[in-house]
């Protein structure tokens, strides 16, 4: 299930990998990075990316080398993962049983049932 958005550390630009990738001119292999957050949460792959999705990060093979050589993305065998998507983002999983406790708690409210009387 996708998600309906992905965390940013508001420190992004100060992070010495997207430093380096900023010293070293590669401006776009930081922003496929950003997109790379994106098309990640919107598909739900839980910070996974295959080759087929990198075109979907504006980036090229040449930018996701550079995220691999900064140590943002770790190559797999079917593509990438995103270093530390399980530490700061939502799994797919917890935001459907977060969104199903949100549906339920909101069905007992709206019924009545959920309400108290005095």
């Amino acid at each position: 299930m996708s998600l309906p958005w992905v965390r940013l550390d508001t420190a992004f630009p100060l992070n010495p990998k997207v430093l380096q990738l900023v010293e070293d001119r590669r401006y776009r292999a930081a922003f496929a990075y950003v997109c790379g957050l994106c098309i990640s949460g919107a598909q739900g792959t839980d910070g996974y990316l295959s080759p087929t999705s990198l075109p979907h990060t504006h980036g090229t093979p040449r930018d996701a080398q550079a995220l691999v050589d900064a140590g943002l993305w770790v190559p797999t065998s079917a593509g990438w993962r995103i270093n530390g998507w399980d530490e700061y983002q939502m799994s797919s999983q917890e935001h459907q049983d977060r969104r199903a406790r949100a549906q339920a708690a909101a069905e007992l409210r709206w019924s009545g049932h959920g309400r108290r009387r005095t």
